[in-house]
């Protein structure tokens, strides 16, 4: 099994701004989802723990394994998508939103989504039938259950996990 936990909140997603490499820490609510949800994962069995570099992930990952008792990983492989130019616009943007559905062309100066699944599917398989928990961001929870489920072009665009939301995939 493998459970996909996002960040909790920071200002950026509070005020819907488009994040992605910008580190920046969880805010106060976000800090609260990260316990939240650590109490809720006390009681799983894990066999690999791998969080995103980012310190929000690193955050979320932190109070995550100090209820759990199991140390994380980093991997580079988890970090969030680069939107390039987009970065720290707001996510209503025209031009965003028009260049988030093209699926195979990187945002100006960024990552293309099929830049995101090079990286992430092959994480995926290498996790085989562990037990795994993956703290990481939006754009790679999109781009992991476009891996175990089959999506139509507008809902792969609309999909968005919720900050500290876990989703499980077999």
């Amino acid at each position: 099994m493998i459970y996909v936990v996002r960040h909790g909140e920071t200002e950026w997603n509070a005020i819907n701004k488009v994040l992605g490499r910008t580190d920046i820490p969880l805010n106060d609510e976000g800090i609260k989802q990260a316990h939240e949800i650590a109490r809720s994962l006390k009681d799983i069995k894990i066999d690999i723990f791998l969080c995103s570099p980012l310190c929000r992930t690193r955050q979320t990952a932190d109070a995550i394994s100090n209820e759990i008792g199991v140390r994380y990983e980093i991997d580079d492989r988890l970090i969030e998508h680069d939107f390039g130019k987009f970065e720290g616009v707001d996510r209503s943007d025209r031009e965003y939103q028009a260049a988030k559905r093209e699926y195979f062309v990187r945002y100006p100066g960024g990552e293309s989504f099929f830049d995101l699944a090079a990286r992430v599917y092959p994480l995926i398989e290498e996790l085989g039938e562990t037990n795994a928990l993956l703290v990481t961001h939006g754009g790679i929870c999109r781009i992991i259950r476009s891996y175990f489920e089959d999506m139509g072009n507008e809902e792969f665009v609309q999909f968005a996990q919720g900050n500290c939301e876990v989703r499980m995939y077999p």
